[in-house]
Protein backbone atom coordinates (compact mmCIF):
# COMPACT_ATOMS: atom_id res chain seq x y z
CA UNK A 1 0.00 0.00 0.00
CA UNK A 2 1.71 3.45 0.95
CA UNK A 3 3.90 5.07 3.16
CA UNK A 4 2.10 7.53 5.64
CA UNK A 5 4.13 9.98 7.38
CA UNK A 6 2.15 11.72 10.51
CA UNK A 7 2.49 14.24 13.07
CA UNK A 8 0.58 16.28 15.52
CA UNK A 9 1.29 18.57 18.21
CA UNK A 10 -0.09 18.34 21.73
CA UNK A 11 -3.46 18.84 20.83
CA UNK A 12 -3.90 16.64 18.20
CA UNK A 13 -2.08 13.46 20.42
CA UNK A 14 -4.53 11.60 21.66
CA UNK A 15 -6.41 10.97 18.28
CA UNK A 16 -3.14 10.32 16.53
CA UNK A 17 -2.80 6.82 18.09
CA UNK A 18 -6.07 5.90 16.75
CA UNK A 19 -5.30 7.15 13.17
CA UNK A 20 -2.53 5.14 12.74
CA UNK A 21 -4.33 2.06 13.94
CA UNK A 22 -6.77 2.59 11.72
CA UNK A 23 -4.17 3.23 8.63
CA UNK A 24 -1.93 0.28 9.70
CA UNK A 25 -5.65 -2.28 9.68
CA UNK A 26 -6.03 -0.47 5.75
CA UNK A 27 -2.37 -2.15 4.82
CA UNK A 28 -0.57 1.07 5.15
CA UNK A 29 2.86 1.64 6.83
CA UNK A 30 3.05 4.41 8.97
CA UNK A 31 5.95 6.41 10.34
CA UNK A 32 5.16 9.08 13.43
CA UNK A 33 7.22 12.14 13.56
CA UNK A 34 6.26 13.14 16.86
CA UNK A 35 4.70 14.41 19.41
CA UNK A 36 4.77 11.16 21.90
CA UNK A 37 3.87 13.19 25.00
CA UNK A 38 0.66 15.26 25.93
CA UNK A 39 3.47 17.98 27.17
CA UNK A 40 2.45 21.48 25.18
CA UNK A 41 4.74 22.27 22.01
CA UNK A 42 4.30 24.03 18.37
CA UNK A 43 2.75 22.57 15.82
CA UNK A 44 4.81 24.06 13.18
CA UNK A 45 7.76 21.47 14.57
CA UNK A 46 5.80 18.77 13.07
CA UNK A 47 3.97 20.05 10.36
CA UNK A 48 7.61 21.20 8.97
CA UNK A 49 8.73 17.04 9.92
CA UNK A 50 6.48 15.79 7.81
CA UNK A 51 6.15 17.73 4.86
CA UNK A 52 9.80 17.71 4.92
CA UNK A 53 9.62 13.85 4.13
CA UNK A 54 6.89 13.77 1.96
CA UNK A 55 8.31 16.27 -0.12
CA UNK A 56 11.86 14.76 -0.26
CA UNK A 57 9.74 11.40 -1.75
CA UNK A 58 10.68 9.54 1.15
CA UNK A 59 6.62 9.04 2.03
CA UNK A 60 3.80 8.86 -0.50
CA UNK A 61 1.20 10.71 1.96
CA UNK A 62 1.22 12.70 4.80
CA UNK A 63 -1.61 13.52 7.73
CA UNK A 64 -0.71 15.84 10.37
CA UNK A 65 -2.95 16.60 13.62
CA UNK A 66 -3.68 19.36 15.48
CA UNK A 67 -7.05 21.34 17.08
CA UNK A 68 -8.07 22.60 14.06
CA UNK A 69 -5.45 21.58 11.16
CA UNK A 70 -5.52 25.00 10.22
CA UNK A 71 -1.96 26.12 11.57
CA UNK A 72 -0.27 22.58 10.86
CA UNK A 73 -1.26 23.00 7.76
CA UNK A 74 0.01 26.20 6.93
CA UNK A 75 3.51 24.76 8.23
CA UNK A 76 3.57 22.10 6.08
CA UNK A 77 2.03 24.11 3.07
CA UNK A 78 5.63 26.33 3.30
CA UNK A 79 7.86 23.20 2.53
CA UNK A 80 8.31 23.62 -1.73
CA UNK A 81 6.69 20.80 -3.22
CA UNK A 82 4.00 20.17 -0.81
CA UNK A 83 0.00 20.84 -1.19
CA UNK A 84 -1.93 20.48 2.14
CA UNK A 85 -4.94 20.42 2.49
CA UNK A 86 -6.98 20.97 6.10
CA UNK A 87 -10.42 18.78 6.35
CA UNK A 88 -13.47 18.80 8.19
CA UNK A 89 -15.55 16.42 5.83
CA UNK A 90 -15.12 13.51 3.39
CA UNK A 91 -16.19 15.24 -0.05
CA UNK A 92 -13.16 18.04 0.10
CA UNK A 93 -10.67 15.32 0.95
CA UNK A 94 -11.71 13.48 -2.19
CA UNK A 95 -11.71 16.36 -4.27
CA UNK A 96 -8.34 18.02 -3.03
CA UNK A 97 -6.48 14.57 -4.44
CA UNK A 98 -8.59 14.61 -7.59
CA UNK A 99 -8.50 17.57 -8.35
CA UNK A 100 -5.45 19.38 -6.37
CA UNK A 101 -3.49 16.31 -6.41
CA UNK A 102 -2.62 17.37 -2.15
CA UNK A 103 0.03 14.98 -0.87
CA UNK A 104 -1.17 15.97 3.08
CA UNK A 105 -4.32 15.75 4.80
CA UNK A 106 -4.84 17.71 7.79
CA UNK A 107 -7.75 17.71 10.32
CA UNK A 108 -8.54 19.09 13.81
CA UNK A 109 -9.09 16.98 17.12
CA UNK A 110 -11.30 19.62 18.37
CA UNK A 111 -12.92 20.18 14.75
CA UNK A 112 -14.05 16.16 14.29
CA UNK A 113 -14.55 13.13 15.86
CA UNK A 114 -12.61 9.85 15.16
CA UNK A 115 -14.91 8.43 12.94
CA UNK A 116 -15.10 11.49 10.58
CA UNK A 117 -11.57 11.67 10.66
CA UNK A 118 -11.73 7.68 9.40
CA UNK A 119 -14.26 8.54 6.71
CA UNK A 120 -12.00 11.92 5.73
CA UNK A 121 -9.01 9.86 5.54
CA UNK A 122 -10.50 6.70 3.84
CA UNK A 123 -11.49 9.67 0.89
CA UNK A 124 -8.50 11.29 0.86
CA UNK A 125 -6.60 7.82 0.38
CA UNK A 126 -8.06 6.28 -1.93
CA UNK A 127 -9.26 8.99 -4.52
CA UNK A 128 -6.66 9.98 -7.27
CA UNK A 129 -5.30 12.25 -9.25
CA UNK A 130 -7.17 12.76 -12.82
CA UNK A 131 -4.63 14.76 -14.58
CA UNK A 132 -5.62 16.47 -17.59
CA UNK A 133 -7.21 20.26 -17.36
CA UNK A 134 -5.80 19.75 -13.39
CA UNK A 135 -2.16 19.44 -14.04
CA UNK A 136 -2.24 22.51 -15.72
CA UNK A 137 -2.89 23.89 -12.59
CA UNK A 138 -0.78 22.53 -10.22
CA UNK A 139 1.93 23.52 -12.60
CA UNK A 140 0.93 27.00 -12.47
CA UNK A 141 0.90 26.47 -8.62
CA UNK A 142 4.18 25.08 -8.62
CA UNK A 143 5.50 28.03 -10.67
CA UNK A 144 4.04 30.27 -8.22
CA UNK A 145 5.87 28.29 -5.57
CA UNK A 146 9.17 28.46 -7.55
CA UNK A 147 9.36 32.74 -7.66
Amino acid sequence: MMKIAIGSDHVGIEMKPQIIEFLTELGHEVTDFGPDSSERTDYPIYGKKVAEEVAAGNFDKGILICGTGVGISISANKVKGIRAIVCSEPYSAKLSRMHNNTNILAFGSRVIGIELAKMIVTEWLTAEFEGGRHANRIKMISEIENN
